[in-house]
């Protein structure tokens, strides 16, 4: 297979899981962004060229399990479709996620239901990341920024209706998982229409010495997309339903009982007189329920717990864009409103309930110019961006049985100001040079913010729900928090010729006012306060309390390949960070190790097969403040390969972790159920030995 990339830009195709040994670049700049295809005949964008038949090992059900060949990335796993992003040691709110280029709230305190839980593989046709940052038209957050891009039936170069599809079945042994989806359609150079749906299922996952109870997972998905195109001007509409759940989530004290979500999106792009204008409304609803009975060993009737949450995402943005200043320049509007509610309540109890998170509403209205252009010898994209943020809760209520402790705290909540107003600034100046000899030359420098989120900030009443840490601790929220400031730099090189490719990149995050949970009190252990009382209730005497604190994220990350004699190739992916607190000795929590994958990969004409090799070293470097428990290091081997059938049809087979080797995988979480072959509070491990099998047909 041979693959050209333009502008330095990676292009990770998953029809063999590699980077491209051979390359061609223009100056476009794309240098500032990674697509992984997984399925080659969808994305295709002008400046790269794909020759590729589709095929990807399984490693789970959602987008976020492709992170591990991505420079930088990586996948936390609190369980089957609670599968967050990690990029250079951020993870969860502080990463700019999308879904088929629309962002929305989660709808869970603990985020079972992450971006990535929205991005099943059938459906996705590539995941797109910002290199570094993310651009200012992306909205805030102090991470790089990802879009996971729905497959859809595109418009077609003729009046004549043509039909469409692109379907997929698989299977997994590792957690006797299947799946099956895609979307189907027609469309002329008018009028474009599909319907795509996917279904999944998987048991418990196993792993060499038994299984990891309570790890079972179910979701579907089904909806509609359509669009219109008629001169400069292009409408398009998308509205799906996703249904998960019963889902597990051992790394969480419960589990999913269900997540059903509505999507709805709406878009617009027109020319008028050299200026472009794109806009778009969305609107995402969540119901959550999750408890710790239904799936997992129950405890006794008084202990057991049901949460009923929630969260409805209201988006709308315009953005004009126009020559000026010898380049093109970008200046847009955005805003979102969003709704949270979370209510705790015993099944056997009617007068347990408590409104944990009450009412809460964040509203955001942004103003951002961005401009990309020449800058004498160099190219860059230029942006400024500034962002109004109104926080607010409601009044928290509680039962009658719920203990006078927990009663009193509401009460000290719903006396104080429960109103946050935030201003913020970002700043991002990404600059490259132009490609010369194969080579080009990159430069970031950017300060990005984040404001804190409903968790942190509003949770007055002592509990488990952490925005998806899963380090098992108790965490109290402060209404006083302030945003993340993130000051970063980066530079890196580009370079593809001669049948080699080599991009390396060294960057630093100097972070103000991070957001951590740090001991609630100076005597952690003396329980001398209503907030120390209820967590010691709850199981933990010493709680952590959500706090401002410095800290700073660097590291190095690397992709390079090279075309060798024959049909062979080799192709790598490797990373090393480190996160560190600055006002104290101690290290930030989950920060994935360093880690190097290589693959060899032989390409005939009909087939091809790679044989890979992950390496992940030890990760001593943990966090005290959370408990955080050392990791030692590991090798997988995995093989897979696919053959292309006819034109349209492809079959994908493979084996990972070809050993059975039993391993820790850092960025899981700790066991928290019982009678499961795994001990509690001892950390997840990967899975063992699996084999799987794919078929893809499309048009």
């Amino acid at each position: 297979m041979k693959l050209h990339i333009l502008s330095g830009a990676s292009l990770i195709v998953l029809g063999c899981l590699s980077l491209p040994a051979t390359a061609q670049t223009s100056d476009d700049g794309s240098a500032l962004s990674d697509v992984i295809v997984v399925t080659g005949s969808r994305i295709e964008p002008a400046t790269t060229q794909v020759e590729s038949p589709e095929r990807h090992p399984l490693q789970g059900p959602d987008a976020s399990s492709l992170l591990s060949y991505v420079p930088g990335g990586a996948r936390v796993s609190n369980g089957a479709l609670t599968g967050q992003a990690q990029y250079r040691g951020l993870f969860g709110p502080r990463i700019n996620v999308r879904i088929d280029g629309q962002s929305f709230a989660s709808g869970g305190p603990n985020l079972m239901d992450p971006p990535f839980h929205y991005a099943p593989l059938p459906l996705i046709a590539a995941l797109e990341i910002d290199r570094g940052v993310s651009p200012v038209r992306n909205g805030p957050g102090i991470g790089g920024g990802m879009n996971a891009v729905f497959k859809k039936v595109n418009f077609g170069d003729t009046a004549h209706f043509a039909p469409d599809y692109d379907l997929t079945a698989q299977g997994r042994s590792g957690d006797e998982s299947w799946s099956a989806g895609g979307v189907a359609g027609a469309a002329n150079d008018t009028f474009r229409f599909n319907i795509l749906g996917a279904y999944e299922t998987g048991e418990d996952t196993h792993f060499p010495d038994g299984r990891i109870r309570d790890s079972g997972y179910e979701r579907s998905i089904y909806g509609v997309s359509t669009g219109l195109h008629f001169g400069d001007q292009e409408f398009g509409l998308d509205v799906r339903r996703q249904n998960a759940g019963p889902a597990g989530t051992p790394a969480l004290p419960m589990d999913i009982m269900y997540v059903d979500t509505d999507f709805a999106r709406l878009t617009w792009t027109g020319s008028f007189g050299g200026v472009r204008l794109d806009a778009s409304g969305d609107y995402t609803d969540v119901a959550h329920a999750m408890d710790n009975y239904s799936q997992r060993p129950a405890p006794v009737a008084a202990m057991q717990r049901r949460t009923d949450a929630g969260a409805t995402t209201r988006g709308a943005a315009l953005a004009a864009t126009f020559d000026a200043f010898t380049g093109k320049l970008r200046v847009g509007a955005d805003y979102d409103n969003v709704e949270h509610n979370a209510v705790i309540t015993n099944p056997n109890n009617a007068d347990f309930r408590i409104n944990s998170l009450p009412d809460i509403t964040m509203e955001r209205a942004g103003l951002y110019a961005e401009w990309t252009g020449d800058l004498g010898p160099l190219r860059g994209e230029l942006g400024l961006r500034t962002d109004h943020h109104d926080d607010q809760a409601g009044l928290a209520t509680v039962g009658t049985a719920v203990p006078a402790m927990a009663a009193n705290l509401a009460a000290i909540f719903n006396a104080a100001d429960r109103s946050r107003p935030d201003n913020t600034l970002d700043a991002v100046a990404r600059l490259w040079t132009p490609l010369a000899n194969g080579l080009s030359w990159r430069l970031t420098l950017a300060r990005k913010t984040r404001t804190p989120g409903y968790v942190e900030r509003f949770s007055w009443l002592p509990t488990s729900a952490s925005g998806g840490l899963a380090d098992g601790n108790i965490y109290v929220g402060d209404l006083d928090l302030k945003p993340e400031v993130a000051w970063i730099g980066e530079v890196g090189v580009d370079y593809a010729a001669h049948g080699l490719y080599l991009r390396p990149t060294i960057y630093i995050r100097q972070i103000d006012n991070y957001i951590q949970g740090v001991p609630f009190d100076s005597t952690p252990g003396v329980i001398d306060t209503p907030q120390e009382m209820v967590a010691n209730m709850n199981g933990d005497p010493t709680p952590l309390r959500f706090a401002n604190v410095d800290a700073r994220i660097y590291g190095v990350d690397v992709d390079a390949g090279i075309d060798l004699p024959g049909a062979w190739r080799v192709d790598g992916v490797a990373s090393w960070l480190r996160g560190e607190r600055r006002d104290i000795d101690d290290n930030l929590y989950r920060i994935s190790p360093p880690s190097l994958t290589v693959g060899l990969s032989y390409d005939a004409a009909a087939w091809s097969a790679t044989l890979e090799t992950r390496l992940v070293a030890e990760q001593n470097d943990v966090s005290v403040t959370n408990s955080e428990q050392r990791t030692g290091g590991y090798d997988l081997l995995n093989l897979y390969g696919n053959w292309k059938i006819r034109p349209g049809a492809t079959l994908s087979a493979g084996i990972e972790n070809v050993l059975d080797t039993r391993y820790d995988d850092h960025l899981s979480g700790y066991n928290r159920v019982m009678a499961s072959d795994v001990p509690l509070g001892q950390r997840l491990p990967g899975p063992g030995r699996s084999v799987f099998l794919k078929l893809g047909v499309a048009t």
